[in-house]
């Protein structure tokens, strides 16, 4: 289940921000008995870096992840740590 949701989540983002580089972590067995590890919903990490990020604060990045991953949330994404970069932060 967990590479299902990481291809999922890397289609979206790749849609959404064309990015230069993504890389995400499945880290959900690291909160194995978490309250929000109960609902079957996974953690992941991820760092992205995109030039659609440029002008944008750090707060406004992650709104735009998580607008990006509005479905999964509702159905695979329990939490998330976000680290969205422009090419030039890289």
């Amino acid at each position: 289940m967990s590479d299902r949701r990481i291809v999922s989540i890397r289609e979206s983002l790749e849609n959404r921000f064309a990015p230069a580089e993504l890389l995400i972590k499945d880290q959900s067995q690291l909160h194995a008995g978490h309250d929000g590890a109960k609902d079957g919903k996974g953690h992941f990490d991820i760092t992205i870096v995109s030039a659609a990020f440029d002008g944008q604060n750090r707060i406004a990045r992650h709104r735009m992840v998580y607008d990006a991953l509005t479905e999964l949330l509702q159905t695979d994404i329990h939490a998330l740590r976000i680290k969205a970069l422009t090419p030039s932060e890289r």
